[in-house]
């Protein structure tokens, strides 16, 4: 009889929690074969159709012999420029595009190799919880540790800078931000990105700001850049997205702004572990970035009408919630006697319908659960009807 061989990996992968959205899924197998239809609010999917543009920019471009080869690693000029030219018109901020502008394969893949670009095992950096999960991964699988700030509906979800021990502020490396937030949707002003610059700069602490949402926001709210602050570019680097304001999840493209050091080493982590975006990809957003302000009003558009009767819906349910200002979520406290798996696998057992735990956004975030607004109207109405049916409602 042939010896069993167990090859075990790294413990410092057998220490990263085993991610929420991969069990999500397995729940969502097993309701599907006992014949649910589900109405999938989980992961923040865009379910709108690429703008038109893009995607004739896209089959243009791979037409092209010349994009079939290996794309540059640092991204064309030309996208780099387009880039400068939207910061410079969105947030009234001038980079140069040869050397501050790193394009991405999605804002996740340069937030985790910054990670591994500027933690030692053992270092600390600072993550507010409840966090979008690679804001701490990218420190776990770098061996270093994680300092998390609890995240108060009481303080808008905002971090408590006091609330740092002070041999936490001058160990630590880094400091992960995200804002329009994902999952809580709480914002930020300019004055408190201020405020967290001036302590990054005390401490010197590389103040990360993860901005995927900076297009989609409501009632006049403008998201600021952490580059508006005076002087933040000696402390911090910003990561951009287009998966949400484009409609352009599938299409994995990002792109981080900071100074030429900071780009320079997230580089080259790039060059050692991956290749450049697309030609054909890059392409496609620099298209993107070209289109009339319309589009992405028309995308922002839609989420905000499908935020003021899910608001509405859950109300009447409930839920007393505050009235976002930015993202495509809603973030909802658990009936009391659950907790965030347990309550999300009853309602997606009874109704059908998908929310994401708040477990999978930290530790101290298990009393919560998030929608997101990713399903056609009628189908999020059908959500509500089914939850009241259910009589899946909020109690304290």
């Amino acid at each position: 009889m042939q010896t069993k061989i167990e090859i075990k990996p790294s413990k410092r992968l057998r220490k990263i929690p085993k991610y929420i959205f991969a069990e999500l899924d397995e729940w969502k197998e097993e309701a599907r074969a006992r014949g649910l239809d589900l109405i999938d609010l989980g992961i923040g999917n865009p379910d709108g159709c690429t703008p038109e543009p893009v995607v004739k920019a896209a089959v243009e471009s791979i037409k092209n012999p010349g994009n079939h080869g290996y794309p540059d690693f640092k991204g064309k000029l030309v996208l780099r420029e387009g880039i400068a030219k939207w910061l410079e018109k969105r947030h009234g901020i001038s980079v140069d595009p040869k050397t501050e502008i790193q394009t991405l394969l999605g804002a996740k893949e340069g937030l985790a190799h910054l990670a591994m670009a500027y933690t030692d095992p053992g270092d600390i950096n600072i993550v507010p919880d409840p966090y979008y999960p690679v804001l701490s991964r990218g420190t776990w699988i770098s061996d270093g540790q994680i300092h998390h700030i609890k995240l108060e509906e009481s303080n808008s979800f905002l971090p408590d800078l006091n609330s740092i021990p002070e041999e936490v502020a001058q160990k630590a490396r880094m400091f992960f931000v995200n804002y329009p937030n994902n999952p809580t949707a709480a914002t930020i002003t300019k004055e408190f990105f201020k405020e967290l610059v001036d302590y990054c700069r005390k401490y010197n602490i590389l103040l990360c700001s993860d901005l995927a949402y900076s297009e989609i926001n409501f009632d006049g709210y403008k998201p600021p850049s952490v580059f508006e602050v005076e002087g933040a570019k000696d402390i911090a680097i910003e990561f951009y997205s287009f998966s949400k304001s484009y409609n352009m999840a599938g299409w994995r493209i990002g792109f981080a702004v900071g100074n030429e050091e900071f780009i320079k080493n997230l580089y080259a982590i790039k060059t050692n572990v991956d290749y450049g975006t697309s030609s054909i990809i890059q392409d496609a957003a620099i298209a993107a970035l070209s289109m009339d302000e319309s589009y992405c009003c028309d995308i922002t558009g839609i989420y905000q009408r499908r935020r003021d009767f899910m608001l509405e819906g859950v109300k009447k349910l409930g839920w007393d919630h505050r009235k976002t200002s930015a993202t495509m979520y809603l973030w909802l406290k658990i009936p009391k006697g659950y907790n965030s798996k347990t309550w999300c696998k009853m309602v997606l057992d009874k109704t059908g319908v998908v929310f994401t735990p708040g477990i999978a956004f930290g530790e101290h975030s298990d009393n919560y659960f998030r929608t997101s607004l990713v399903a056609p109207d009628q189908r999020l109405h059908e959500a509500l009807d089914r939850l009241e049916k259910a009589n899946i409602k909020y109690f304290e």
